[in-house]
């Protein structure tokens, strides 16, 4: 079942989006290959720390994020990886790991690498690790309004 949070804003913005069930997967790679999405357009949400501050990242799958790059995009800010134990209780409705992307519904900003904005499509977990949302790109930005950066590199 999608995550309320996510559930009431794609409601209330009448966003055209699908959702797909598949079996339980942790990484956003074995979510993609099980729910027949290609990796490119299946978006994985990183959890960071930007001068101390909970962020979120999202790339494409097959993408790791450069944490130096993201750094000086975002003034010379110091960033690092967050640890789960230090953004688990920020998504109370989400399993950990499968937060959906969108920021704003969670009080923190979100950085969008901007290859996926050149996506038709954009596909994500739904706040679980058995569910997936697809839906146009567009309409993923209208409603995330994220920071598009380049702050990925392939893996």
């Amino acid at each position: 079942m999608l995550s309320p949070r996510l559930h009431n804003l794609l409601d209330q913005g009448h966003a055209p989006y699908t959702t797909l069930n598949h079996p339980r997967t942790i990484t956003a790679h074995d979510t993609a290959s099980i729910a027949h999405i290609e990796p490119v357009h299946f978006a994985k949400t990183v959890m960071i720390k930007a001068d101390g501050r909970l962020a979120m990242v999202v790339m494409p799958s097959t993408y790791r994020a450069d944490l130096y790059r993201l750094g000086l995009a975002l003034g010379g800010a110091m960033v690092e990886l967050a640890e789960e134990t230090e953004f688990r209780g920020a998504f109370p409705d989400c399993e950990p790991g499968a937060m959906p992307p969108f920021g704003h519904l969670y009080g923190m900003p979100v950085y969008v690498d901007s290859r996926l904005a050149h996506q038709d499509e954009i596909a994500f977990n739904a706040g679980n690790h058995t569910e997936v949302v697809r839906m146009p790109y567009k309409e993923f930005e209208r409603l995330a309004a994220p920071e598009l950066l380049w702050l990925a590199h392939m893996m």
